[in-house]
């Protein structure tokens, strides 16, 4: 943004500017009439005629002397030099020029302005004393002075606003983007919250749908089951997903309810299992984690048994957690390869790469990878510290 360009006026800023140069140079017009009426009996053509059209021609100069301000500056001040009347334009121009708060354009248009004055009583007729030079070139330069002055004074007011509302618009820039950054923040969450919980229950639905849809030699109570088993696994999925709204919804000051951690992971197996899941859990851990270290082992073995259920219906599920306090807790999960054919569910993009989000933020690692026998192996490693070593640090 150009600081020397200063705003447009509306159009009554503009016309009360106007005027009230004009008025302001109406009283030093009349006392060179009234002087002239005394000492020459009349007044003459330039001064009712010449004097108020050079007025007329600076004042209407100066609707440009924000586009052009030192060329208008200047041109008003020397064409005040032939009319009275124009004095009040000149000090509007050298007031108007000063706002820019440039020292040599102001003390060249004020010389010029002082100089003026001295110039303008040789068109009429009037006799002047030996001894009053002095106030001839006081009072122009005084008046020069104070133009100046207010000039540089309103000058820096608008730097000072400018300055201002550039702080309020950056600011209300800035609450904008955090506001944005926030909601991404939020959907991210969202997202994540929602794959972790329905994509699990929603993996196993579409299995054991698709149990259904294919074997045709299933007995009566084997379709019972499996009914009953989409049955209570949508039922699950609507009352984890009515949680998480809950979580999402909750008063900021309200605590959130507990997240499953490590001792929920059977009831991931046992889920799995009732699905049609050949699952095998071992656990050699010792001690109790963390809930952040708790809570992410339990998404990792919940996103490889998701992942089984989707990509190899029929294979055999060996789940490993083992680990101890101030050491490293190991989780990993292995799939052998299909054993039948199925209608594949789409792919929400979410799984791993959130899942590889949860474990950088607790400061592990994770690797997954095709096996030899055509399976798939996710692993995990999550820093476990000593509880007594946290409390001193």
């Amino acid at each position: 943004m150009n600081t020397d360009v200063a705003p447009r006026l509306g159009w009554w800023q503009q016309t009360w500017r106007l005027v009230a140069a004009a008025a302001a140079g109406i009283p030093i017009w009349l006392s060179v009439g009234v002087v002239l009426r005394g000492q020459t009996g009349e007044t003459g053509s330039w001064f009712l005629i010449g004097d108020p059209l050079v007025a007329l021609g600076c004042l209407t100069a100066l609707v440009w002397r924000r586009r052009f301000p030192l060329a208008v500056a200047m041109t008003v001040v020397i064409a005040s030099t032939a009319s009275a009347l124009a004095t009040g334009a000149a000090f509007l121009a050298l007031v108007s020029l000063s706002t820019r708060r440039r020292p040599v354009e102001s003390g060249v248009v004020g010389l010029a302005f002082v100089t003026a004055a001295q110039f303008t009583g040789g068109l009429y007729p009037v006799q002047r004393t030996s001894d009053s030079w002095w106030l001839e070139l006081t009072s122009p330069a005084l008046i020069a002075g104070i133009a100046v002055a207010v000039g540089m004074a309103i000058g820096a007011r608008r730097v000072e606003v400018r300055s201002l509302r550039d702080r309020a618009e950056s600011a209300e820039r800035e609450q904008s983007a955090r506001a944005a950054q926030a909601r991404a923040l939020e959907r991210n969450r969202i997202a994540r919250e929602m794959h972790d919980v329905l994509a699990h229950r929603i993996s196993l639905v579409a299995m054991q749908a698709g149990v259904l849809g294919h074997r045709g030699d299933l007995t009566a109570e084997e379709n019972r089951v499996l009914v009953r088993g989409i049955a209570d696994g949508s039922h699950q999925a609507l009352e984890e997903l009515r949680d998480v709204l809950g979580v999402l919804r909750a008063d900021p000051g309200r605590p959130e309810p507990p997240q499953p951690s490590l001792d929920r992971i059977p009831d991931l197996v046992a889920d799995a299992r009732t699905s049609g899941l050949d699952v095998t859990f071992t656990t050699t851990v010792t001690g109790v984690p963390s809930d952040v270290v708790g809570r992410t082992c339990y998404r990792i073995v919940q996103e490889g048994l998701t992942n089984a259920a989707k990509h190899a219906p029929g294979a055999s599920v060996r789940i490993a957690v083992e680990g101890t306090a101030g050491d490293t807790l190991h989780v990993s999960v292995h799939n052998s390869a299909a054993t039948r054919a199925t209608a594949q569910p789409p792919a929400s993009g979410f799984g791993l790469l959130g899942l590889t989000e949860r474990i950088d933020l607790a400061g592990g690692k994770l690797n997954h990878h095709r096996t030899p026998d055509n399976g798939y192996l996710l692993t995990a490693q999550l820093p476990w510290p000593n509880p007594t070593h946290e409390k001193r640090t």
